[in-house]
Formats: C-alpha cells, sequence, structure tokens
C-alpha cells in the first residue's frame, strides 16, 4: 500500500524539480487544431493569477533542461475561470514547434506578470470601438469581445479580423458564435458586436487587406457606419509589421491620437510579438 504511494510522491517531486522558480506549471484542458497552422487550447488558471482583457502573458514549455517562453495574448476574459491562447504553427519555431504537439494533461509553463498595451484603460472615453486584426492577432480581441465591461464602455464593438484563407477564419466565427449562445453574454453584448471578416486570398463576401478597405471606404460602407472620426472612434491593432505600421498611419492620417498605459489615447497598437 505504501510502495505506490511513494512511487507518485518521488514523481510529482521530480516533475516540480523541473519547474523554474517564479512561474506556474498549469495543466493542458482542451486543445483544438483549425488548421495545419492555427490551433488554440485551454489550460487551467492559477488561482492567484490577475489580469486585464487584452493583456498577454509569457508562456512556454521545458524543452529539453530549459524553458523556452514566448509572448501570448490571453484569449480569455478576465472573469474566465480558465486561460485561453490562439496560437499560429511554426515548424521550427523554438516553442510553437512543441506547442502544436501538446494535449490535455500537459504541463504549460507561464511568467506571473501579464502587461499589454491593448486595454481599455489605455483608451480615452469614444461611442464605436474598432478591433483590427489579422491572423493570431484576433487573440487579445478574443479577450476584450467577452468581457462585459467593453460594451459598458462603447455602444459598438466593430472587430476586423483578416486572414490569407476562409477556413483560418474560423476562429471567430466561433467567438461570435459562443457570444451568441452564451448564458448572461448574448444579453450584454446584444446587436454592440459587429464582426467583419476578410480574407486575400480566395472569394469570399468580404475579400482584401484591411488597410485596402479602411482607404477605399469600402469598410464603412459594408458596415453602414461613418469614416473615422476622432470625437467617437477608438482602435486597437494587432497583427503583422506592415498592417500595425500601416492602420497606424490610416488612423492618425483620420485625426486619431496614439495612447498608451500612461497616457491614453484615441488607438492603442501592441507591438510585443512583432520584430
Amino acid at each position: 500500500m505504501n510502495a505506490p504511494a511513494k512511487t507518485e510522491e518521488f514523481a510529482v517531486a521530480q516533475v516540480q524539480a523541473e519547474i523554474p522558480d517564479g512561474v506556474y506549471a498549469e495543466t493542458v484542458l482542451a486543445v483544438e487544431h483549425y488548421t495545419d497552422r492555427l490551433f488554440r487550447f485551454r489550460m487551467t488558471r492559477p488561482a492567484g493569477f490577475r489580469f486585464r482583457s487584452g493583456e498577454f502573458a509569457m508562456i512556454g514549455l521545458m524543452v529539453g533542461d530549459k524553458p523556452v517562453y514566448r509572448a501570448y495574448s490571453i484569449a480569455s476574459p478576465a472573469w474566465d475561470e480558465e486561460l485561453e491562447f490562439f496560437s499560429i504553427k511554426v515548424p521550427d519555431g523554438p516553442l510553437t514547434s512543441h506547442l502544436q504537439a501538446i494535449k490535455p494533461g500537459d504541463t504549460v509553463l507561464m511568467r506571473k506578470k501579464p502587461t499589454g498595451t491593448l486595454v481599455l484603460d489605455a483608451l480615452t472615453p469614444g461611442k464605436r470601438l474598432y478591433m483590427f486584426s489579422t491572423g493570431t492577432g484576433i487573440a487579445p480581441f478574443a479577450s476584450l469581445i467577452r468581457d462585459p465591461e467593453t460594451y459598458e464602455k462603447f455602444d459598438e464593438v466593430i472587430l476586423t479580423h483578416t486572414c490569407r484563407d476562409i477556413a483560418e477564419l474560423k476562429y471567430g466565427f466561433d467567438l461570435v458564435h459562443e457570444i451568441n449562445n452564451h448564458e448572461f453574454l448574448h444579453e450584454i453584448v446584444g446587436d454592440k458586436l459587429k464582426h467583419y471578416p476578410t480574407v486575400t486570398r480566395e472569394d469570399f463576401k468580404y475579400r482584401g487587406r484591411i488597410t485596402d478597405l479602411i482607404e477605399s471606404g469600402k469598410l464603412f460602407t459594408d458596415l453602414g457606419v461613418p469614416a473615422l472620426d476622432p470625437a467617437v472612434d477608438r482602435g486597437m491593432i494587432c497583427g503583422s509589421t506592415a498592417m500595425l505600421k500601416d492602420t497606424k498611419d490610416l488612423l492618425e492620417k483620420a485625426g486619431l491620437v496614439e495612447g498608451s498605459n500612461n497616457k491614453p489615447g484615441e488607438f492603442v497598437i501592441e507591438r510585443a510579438f512583432v520584430g
């Protein structure tokens, strides 16, 4: 009777010895693969872990005898009892080449301090909030569109998501479906959320780079809203380096001023994921 217990205690101690100090070691609860390039996973949330919707955390795995970390937006809202992440698969990526193989029951590491600029506190009050995203840049907005505070602060929330192929848009469609069928979120959100998915390589209802659709005015025509106005519109941007720069230029051209945690403004950018 005692021998198995000692063996289990030794195994637990051995696993704990491999976990670096000062980080959480959390258990993977679910994994969903969308395409050969994209997947999401959910894991346990540490009891003492607090974050603002839209922030990111450093998550990682033990690779060999060393931990490897990368910045990942927390896709779940601040009220969720679990943590969700949306990831690209990079075949030779130091972390993602291993992360894409995780399964329920596996351990994921997470540093204890979240941070980021895509938070409501970094924006001045407005009426309409645009969330401009490409690829996995939708992740912080997955958190924000599921947070009731977003709808307390804005009358209208517009989520744009641009990918190469239609299949890569599915995560966004799943999020909207989840909100519409949630026990309390659907009442809070109502018709305040508009989802504007576009692709660049296939025929689809909405096609083209989001920057081209802003510049041509097609985005606003399709949505039935006026052009960008710094008096009422606010923006958040998350995507590739080129997309960040081009979208920032267009927002500034429309008169919006970039903000930060220290000095709120009319739009914010997350630069942690580009190099």
